[in-house]
């Protein structure tokens, strides 16, 4: 894996490589959002800081909770004002949490100075990003060096295709990124790897499709996306897409290699239940299913479940690519030292609906896994069950009334395979107010999913 040359690193938020990261001491707490919308409890979604350090007495607890200040956001994806792509400048600092409600398109920034009990520091309300770029529905946050870069979903009325919301160091809107919308149908995800020019972007649906809940006859009406876009990074607009076609159905979640000098990425495309990789070769951009996973028939089912591929990423090292298929209940480990032949390496099943799943501690898991996130030494996955409210109640209803969990899964980075840890857990079921649903997760010393090295 190549190095980027000079620099030193940024006062707290990044490193001059992924090699360097991964020699990073070992996580205290993890950060995940937990909300309440679509449960019956009346309040507030929060942020969750949970004690992951072995060593302490609260380990595996959550010890505080930042809850923002109205109800119905439905907290999603979030991200961090500064990163490794800033590891030039010694004045920055990962300090801040910008954390956007995908349903009330409301956006929080939150204060991490003390790492154990973050606070709110500013909200940028949906008045103002519609009226100043008519964009809705903010998912995907990426820090750039001078500013950061969310997807939007939507424009001001809920439609598609959505576009990209700029917020500059002051976490003041300052735009929008692209600067035309021309190939997309609609947004999700999107990677940039700054060497090669290029970034890359997915589709879900328009937030007035996915809202209120999933419907076949959307996906037969042409309601969801099935397109993987290449743009350039510099002139901001789409140079190249792919219609993944009846094996690509909703690509979600997209990642690059870490190494900068690489072209290589995967895609999850998620009711098809597909892995594609991509890579440039002479010049152009080639994508290419690498996974399958087939539908299981499932009595009371309609048509045969789909794993449902929801999220992915791909350890430090890339050496490994993890994702979890949310209705089937296995999280998988893929060795991808060839990316073009991915060979599998290990296997957990956590709920789901196919019954494969143990019970944990005594407890019957609820939901499948979904959300993950690594640490930055590929040792320790964490794994958290709720995907989205409407959804989640759809399909496992269940988690309205007991809430979601959040697990650690051990890794061997030596010679591949995966294994439940059985003192570390979370159930969110149990919280003070209510049962919660826990989604995306970060790290305060940086993480595999929001990391980019230029």
């Amino acid at each position: 894996m190549a190095h980027h040359e000079g620099g030193h690193a940024c006062c707290g938020p990044g490193y001059a490589s992924p090699e360097e990261a991964m020699q990073a001491e070992r996580e205290r707490v993890l950060y995940t959002v937990a909300l309440y919308v679509g449960t019956g409890v009346e309040e507030p979604d929060y942020l969750a800081t949970v004690d992951v350090d072995p060593d302490s007495p609260t380990y595996s607890q959550v010890i505080h909770r930042t809850p923002m200040p109205n109800v119905g956001d439905e907290l999603h994806h979030f991200g961090w004002n500064a990163c490794s792509s800033c590891h030039h400048d010694a004045s920055k600092e990962r300090r801040y949490l910008i954390i956007p409600g995908q349903r009330s398109g409301r956006i929080h920034i939150v204060d991490t100075a003390d790492e154990r009990a973050p606070k709110l520091h500013k909200v940028i309300e949906p008045e103002e990003i519609v009226e100043k770029t008519n964009l809705s529905a903010p998912h995907t946050v990426h820090c750039l060096p001078d500013k950061i870069l969310i997807s939007m979903l939507g424009d001001g009325a809920g439609n598609g295709p959505g576009g990209f919301l700029v917020l500059d160091e002051e976490f003041n809107i300052a735009g929008r990124w692209e600067r035309e919308t021309g190939g997309m149908d609609y947004n999700y995800d999107f990677w940039y790897q700054p060497r090669h020019n290029v970034m890359v972007s997915s589709e879900w649906a328009a937030p007035n499709t996915y809202r209120d809940g999933f419907k076949l006859e959307d996906v037969e009406a042409g309601k969801y996306g099935r397109k993987l876009h290449f743009w350039d990074w510099e002139k901001r607009q789409i140079a190249q897409s792919f219609d993944l076609g009846e094996e690509g159905m909703i690509p979600l979640e997209v990642r690059f290699h870490h190494d900068p000098e690489s072209t290589h990425g995967f895609v999850g495309a998620a009711l098809s239940s597909n892995m594609f990789h991509w890579h440039r070769q002479n010049g152009s951009w080639r994508v290419e299913k690498v996974i399958d996973v087939e539908p299981v028939e499932l009595e009371g089912w309609p048509f045969p479940v789909p794993g449902l591929i929801t999220d992915l990423l791909i350890s430090l090292d890339d050496r490994f690519l993890y994702f979890s298929n949310w209705l089937h209940g296995d999280i998988r480990q893929y060795d991808i030292s060839d990316p073009s032949n991915p060979r599998l390496s290990g296997q957990v099943w956590c709920g789901g609906l196919l019954g494969k799943a143990e019970e944990l501690n005594g407890k019957r898991l609820i939901g499948g896994p979904q959300m993950l996130q690594l640490s930055l030494d590929g040792k320790r996955l964490y794994v958290t069950s709720s995907l989205y409210s409407s959804w989640d109640n759809q399909f496992y209803p269940e988690m309205a009334r007991e809430g979601s969990f959040l697990l650690q899964i051990d890794c061997d980075t030596e010679n591949g395979g995966m294994k439940i840890n059985e003192d570390f857990l979370v159930d969110f079921g149990q919280e003070p107010k209510g049962p919660a649903r826990a989604h995306e997760m970060r790290y305060p010393g940086g993480d595999v999913t929001s990391d980019i090295w230029f």
